[in-house]
C-alpha cells in the first residue's frame, strides 16, 4: 500500500510540475494575443526576444519575413477587442530552454471573422522568462472551424 501511496505521490508531483513549466511555457504567447486584444504595444514587447524572427507562410507556399517592430508598432493604430485571435493549444514540447508550441487558430476583426490558420511557436528560457524567438504561422479563409 505504501509502494502505491509512493508512486501516485511521484506521479501527482511529476504532472504539477509539468503542468506548472507549461503554464510558463504559454505565458508570453498568451500575453500575445492579450495585447493584440487589448491594443498594447507595451506589453507586447515583453512577449518576444531580442532578435525574434516573425514569419507567415502566404497562399503560394513563400515564406513573408515580418519586422517586430513594425507588427508592435501596427497594434497601437488598433481600438480594443479590434483584433481578437482565438487559439488552441495543441501541443507544447521543451527541452531545458528550448520550447516548441502548436496552436490552430481563428481570428476576428472587429467582432466579425477573417481567417483561421496554425501558428507554430519557438521559444527560448531566458533569464527573465520564457520569450518568443519565432514565429510563423499560416493563414486561409476555407476549412475554418468557427
Amino acid at each position: 500500500m505504501n509502494k502505491i501511496l509512493g508512486v501516485t505521490l511521484l506521479l501527482s508531483a511529476f504532472c504539477f510540475g509539468q503542468q506548472s513549466q507549461n503554464q510558463e511555457i504559454e505565458k508570453p504567447i498568451r500575453n500575445l494575443f492579450l495585447a493584440m486584444k487589448n491594443a498594447d504595444p507595451e506589453l507586447l514587447k515583453t512577449v518576444f526576444s531580442e532578435g525574434a524572427i516573425l514569419q507567415t507562410i502566404t497562399k503560394e507556399g513563400t515564406v513573408k519575413n515580418e519586422d517586430i517592430k513594425d507588427f508592435v508598432s501596427s497594434i497601437s493604430k488598433y481600438s480594443k477587442n479590434d483584433l481578437d485571435e482565438r487559439i488552441t493549444i495543441e501541443a507544447i514540447h521543451n527541452d531545458g530552454s528550448l520550447a516548441s508550441v502548436f496552436t490552430p487558430y481563428q481570428f476576428y476583426f472587429k467582432g466579425q471573422f477573417s481567417h483561421c490558420g496554425a501558428n507554430s511557436f519557438q521559444l527560448v528560457k531566458q533569464n527573465d522568462g520564457w520569450k518568443i524567438q519565432y514565429l510563423i504561422d499560416t493563414r486561409r479563409k476555407e476549412n475554418c472551424k468557427k
